[in-house]
């Protein structure tokens, strides 16, 4: 008989995880409420939250955010920089951010209400529109003076707000900038070195590499975060993960499929949430099977090549010529490095020609880099690699 359901899937591709799903990271979590308190207390705090894309460092400051509010009466917000490259960028998007915050729509403060007024434009039936000519003159000066803005927003929001949570996001656009190292480096030391300074948690959310570039530009600011290290998720908190998602819609998942989905995911919240939703809309029936989860694996992979994948990358994997390398590469053993030598063992006569190609041309579209002996190659990003090793399945 043919399952019928009703309702939205459980699953969220493509966005923060809902904080009833979040599973794991609890040293993390743990770490990073420690500063939230401290913060509460006074004492401001700053943390650089790494890890690889896809791994959930979103989803966990957002999370964080969440229960800071609740627990110690800060208040947050979460700025996504995308592709601003610049300082004015930040300071446009970050007032952005506060003035559609829910702290400053709902406050009653007169105070509040003046600042938001200079920004505001027409109010309609959906909401309001923001002076984005306005905001983007004035940007030069709050940047300038970023640690008083911030100042005045707290003391807007006291006594109700202990504290500032400032969450800087999508950092890729604007972390090689030599100006951003010196931004937080000043905004941090300004703050600590004040007479009274403002009882902020700041927090940075980037992959180590952006990490990198950052410290480059300015040594210093090493010594200002303390490092919340987010890694893929355990076998056990994925299976966790799949069973809590499913039961919220009365699904289950026989062991071989809990397999299957904890194998591909790698780890990565983002593709558990790919191929928890691809599963949940393939099933025919209220449990999840193994034919199920491996179309599920099948669907999630051209998904996670048109979403995620270079468009470049995308189009030269696709090709007749690199189809095989693509598969055989993707269902080896190893996680981001491999050796060349390794591979060829897998490929007959006629790919191994295509083999050195191949790997020329991963280069040049900067999906691999040399790894740290001869002959070895490393990949830069994980969904990529998993992308591989989900095309791997079908065969």
């Amino acid at each position: 008989m043919r399952f019928e359901r009703k309702g939205e899937s459980p699953f969220h591709p493509g966005q923060p995880v809902p904080v009833d799903l979040f599973v794991g990271r609890r040293n993390e979590i743990d770490r990073i409420n420690r500063a939230a308190k401290q913060v509460a207390y006074g004492k401001p705090q700053a943390v650089y939250i790494m890890g690889e894309y896809g791994i959930g460092k979103t989803s966990l400051a957002r999370l964080i955010r969440v229960m800071a509010e609740a627990d110690t009466g800060l208040c947050g917000f979460h700025v996504m920089l995308g592709e601003k490259n610049s300082l004015d960028g930040l300071a446009m998007t970050t007032v952005e951010a506060i003035l559609q915050s829910d702290a400053v729509r709902q406050s009653t403060s007169s105070k509040i209400r003046d600042f938001v007024s200079m920004y505001i434009g027409e109010r309609t039936l959906f909401g309001m529109t923001l002076r984005l000519d306005k905001l983007k003159k004035d940007a030069p000066s709050i940047q300038q003076g970023f640690l008083p803005f911030l100042r005045s927003i707290y003391q807007t929001l006291s006594p109700r707000s202990k504290g500032l949570i400032l969450i800087l996001d999508e950092i890729n656009g604007i972390a090689g900038q030599p100006e951003f190292a010196l931004f937080l480096k000043r905004l941090v030391d300004e703050n600590a070195v004040s007479g009274a300074p403002v009882p902020l948690l700041l927090i940075v959310c980037g992959t180590q590499e952006k990490y990198g570039e950052i410290v480059k530009h300015h040594r210093p600011v090493e010594r200002i975060f303390e490092i919340a290290l987010i890694e893929a998720m355990t076998q056990e908190e994925r299976s966790t993960f799949f069973d809590k998602a499913f039961q919220k819609v009365n699904m289950q998942v026989d062991q071989e499929a809990m397999n299957i989905l904890c194998d591909f995911s790698g780890g990565l919240p983002r593709l558990m949430h790919l191929l928890g939703d691809a599963a949940f809309w393939i099933a025919e029936q209220s449990v999840i099977d193994k034919e199920t989860a491996i179309s599920a694996v099948a669907a999630s992979a051209e998904e996670v090549g048109r979403k995620f994948v270079d468009q470049q990358v995308y189009k030269a994997l696709r090709s007749k010529d690199y189809k095989n390398i693509l598969k055989k590469l993707g269902r080896f053993d190893f996680d981001l490095e491999f050796k060349k030598s390794a591979i060829e063992k897998q490929l007959n006569e006629e790919e191994k020609k295509k083999f050195n190609t191949f790997l020329q041309r991963m280069k040049k579209l900067n999906v691999l880099v040399p790894g740290k002996e001869r002959g070895e190659y490393k990949f830069r990003n994980r969904l990529t690699r998993w992308y591989f090793y989900l095309n791997s399945v079908d065969d």
